[in-house]
């Protein structure tokens, strides 16, 4: 058993201000969640106002989890070298500045044009992710440091700011937004809504004492720290740096395995080849599939469900439901662990993960999702925040390294593989099921080259195409008047004009092809949720290992500085 309290007044922690150090760091979080959640609403205004295309409105959105991922882990090795204080510091900077380049957006708009809007835009959101990263870095390790004995229950309330991000995000767009007869508010209002929670955690952190680590408290060298996550938990990372220099540099397979070894090479010299832990490494390939799973399903779950409901409204207000489900559920992680331990909740979380996105990807009509979507956020609620607890509990002599070592394995996998990993699942079954239905539709609107993801392959739909199907050539001829306007590359413009052309060839069999093309799109989504649910059945196994593991060893508990 988990021999901890949940008692909120038990005399366990570590610092006098300790309360008011968490609801600052779930302010911090809650800041990421409503960022995100509003610009995914403000994109349409950018694209009118701007002119801007949706190719670059992914170049501006994009970088996401893997880029967090990477701040998160280079921020958590010199997190306990510069402090915590500092380093939130330049997470609310970053945030500031992220703002004051996004709003700049008009004025630049009036005075270079586009270009130079893209780049306020760009810059702006590449900054805000910046502080996010950092900002996680820094309140996982305080809030354990600062709750030694109660780390899985602070932690979850902690990550509670995240969904809760969301659903004030979520809202906000959703009454914002505008509609029939109704004009939208500003964007610039809509975004300035998440520097309420960053003000707010930037006051209740100013002039605050902020504690060091468990390592550094007690004395741990940072090569020691360093020894904690060791050759194989280095290993974990190096592997999905790899895949991040394949698959987003660009750079050949041997290349990017070479330096993801000379990286490897590098952090063993730095700690005299320490081997580390396989525990830990266990763990971190754990929390890559958590990453998957919960991150990488996220990113897809409120289209697949729209669709299965006909109504991709629907489909973000279940998001907006299951995280709420989250957001509640979190504050009672402490009474459960008492019960079960915390690789108990673990498991039992992975059961009903699994179990929701099977039902998922069977779920017929808006009521089968919202029960299959209540499910899975029960299942989803606990992962996170009580991995990085175990992490914590179980290497405390890591810091802030082993713990951050988690967090960005979880974000690096979400980003390399659970976000491209299910839509791929996607694109295989959506394009099978639509050759086999009707091979001429196929052949119209399959992709002009093949997708790949880690060794398989596939030739999935044209997303273009679909797209050009759904809103019947707007944007296509849209994106064409604005490259014309603007002078663009010829080969950019000729391959636009391609499409427009396609269309006016499509455009004559669309009212038959509309019912295929969508009904494989569907397919292709269950098929993803169900395929997807193999992850959690895999970590349910693995958390039955540990428990197995643990009791043969009288249990689970919390390891000391000095164990």
């Amino acid at each position: 058993m988990h021999a901890t309290r949940h008692d909120p007044q038990a005399a366990d922690v570590t610092a006098p201000n300790a309360q008011r150090l968490l609801w600052a760091g779930f302010m911090a979080i809650l800041a990421a969640g409503v960022g995100f959640s509003i610009r995914a609403g403000i994109l349409g205004q950018w694209a009118e106002q701007y002119g801007f295309t949706q190719t670059e409105l992914g170049a501006i959105t994009g970088g996401g989890l893997t880029g967090f991922g990477i701040i998160i882990l280079l921020s958590s090795l010199i997190a306990d070298r510069i402090g915590f204080g500092p380093l939130m510091g330049a997470a609310f900077l970053m945030h500031l500045v992220s703002a004051a380049l996004t709003l700049a957006t008009g004025a630049a708009f009036a005075a270079g044009g586009k270009p130079l809007a893209f780049q306020c835009l760009f810059w702006g959101m590449f900054l805000f992710a910046i502080g996010n990263g950092i900002a996680e870095a820094v309140v996982n390790p305080l809030v354990a440091t600062l709750f030694p004995k109660n780390k899985t229950h602070y932690l979850n309330i902690l990550h509670a700011g995240w969904p809760g991000g969301l659903i004030l995000g979520g809202l906000a767009s959703y009454f914002m937004a505008g509609g029939t007869g109704t004009k939208p508010v500003a964007w610039q209002i809509q975004i300035s809504l998440f520097l309420v929670p960053v003000v707010l955690y930037g006051l209740m952190m100013l002039g605050q004492r902020f504690p060091k680590s468990e390592a550094s408290s007690s004395g741990v060298s940072f090569r020691d720290m360093l020894g904690e996550l060791g050759l194989v938990g280095a290993a974990v990372i190096c592997g999905l740096l790899a895949l991040f220099f394949k698959s987003d540099l660009g750079l050949a397979p041997v290349v990017a395995i070479g330096i993801a070894a000379g990286l490897l090479a590098v952090f063993g010299a730095a700690t005299g080849f320490r081997f580390g832990h396989l525990l830990l490494a266990f763990l971190l390939l754990i929390h890559a599939l958590v990453g998957y799973v919960e991150l990488g399903t996220d990113s897809w779950i409120s289209k697949i469900t729209g669709t299965i409901m006909a109504n991709p409204a629907n489909g973000l207000l279940l998001f907006v439901y299951t995280s709420g489900l989250m957001f509640v559920l979190r504050f009672f992680a402490g009474p459960i662990v008492e019960k079960i331990s915390p690789l108990g909740l673990l498991a039992v979380s992975a059961l009903f993960g699994a179990a929701g996105l099977t039902l998922l990807g069977n779920a017929q009509g808006a009521v089968m999702c919202v029960i299959a979507a209540t499910v899975y956020g029960i299942g989803k609620t606990f992962l996170w925040p009580t991995m990085l607890a175990v992490v914590s509990e179980q290497f405390p002599k890591g810091g802030a390294i082993t713990i951050g070592a988690a967090g960005g394995v979880g974000m690096l996998s979400a980003g390399l593989l659970g976000g491209p990993g299910i839509g791929f699942l996607q694109d295989q079954n959506a394009s099978t099921h639509l050759a086999q239905a009707d091979t001429a539709v196929y052949e119209r609107y399959k992709a002009p080259k093949e997708n790949e993801f880690l060794w398989m392959k596939t030739v999935g739909l044209d997303g273009s195409k679909v797209g050009v199907l759904e809103d019947g050539g707007k944007e296509a001829a849209r994106a064409l008047d604005l490259l014309r306007k603007e002078q663009a590359k010829p080969e950019t413009i000729a391959a636009q004009q391609a499409l427009v052309d396609w269309w006016g060839t499509a455009a004559g069999s669309a009212a038959a092809d509309k019912p295929l093309v969508e009904e494989a799109g569907l397919f292709g989504g269950r098929q993803a949720l169900k395929l997807t649910a193999i992850v959690p059945a895999v970590m349910f196994a693995c958390y039955l290992l540990l428990l197995g593991w643990f009791r043969m060893r009288g249990g689970y508990t919390a390891r000391g500085m000095h164990h």
